[in-house]
């Protein structure tokens, strides 16, 4: 079996990436990796892990209710989130890489974010960019 794997961020643009990276898994007949990456330092305080456990709650809800095997993995050790997502992608032997992008300004669309641009021209695996709305 294989995994689809998906960048989550508490974000709208990380629910669309979460409802198209369960609809992948069961086209597929794959196991769901679904990576929430924090970079730690000063930014991730205690007020945001505990915002961050809350949003991680409703994200398992979603998840069980989808019936697919699944695997939610926080991670804040100082890492990009595009490195923890690669990284991730080549153990699991992943099969897609499923990630939300938010809307840009004409002038931000000639600058994809690094994130993003990272995953997409380094990923061991196609990637799926889903756009909210």
């Amino acid at each position: 079996m294989g995994a689809v794997v998906v960048g989550y961020v508490p974000k709208p643009e990380g629910e669309a990436a979460v409802d198209q990276g369960i609809v992948e898994a069961k086209l597929r007949g794959a196991a769901l990796i679904v990576v929430n990456s924090h970079r730690g330092g000063r930014e991730y305080d205690g007020a945001t892990s505990v915002r961050s456990e809350s949003d991680l709650s409703t994200l398992e809800a979603k998840l069980q209710a989808s019936g697919l095997e699944y695997d939610v993995r926080q991670l804040v050790r100082g890492f990009e989130p595009a490195e923890d997502l690669i990284g991730i992608a080549e153990d699991s032997d992943a099969d897609l890489i499923v990630i939300g992008l938010r809307r840009r300004t004409p002038v931000g669309k000639l600058i994809l974010g690094s994130n993003a641009q990272r995953i997409l021209l380094d990923a061991p695996c196609p990637v799926l960019a889903v756009k909210v709305g």
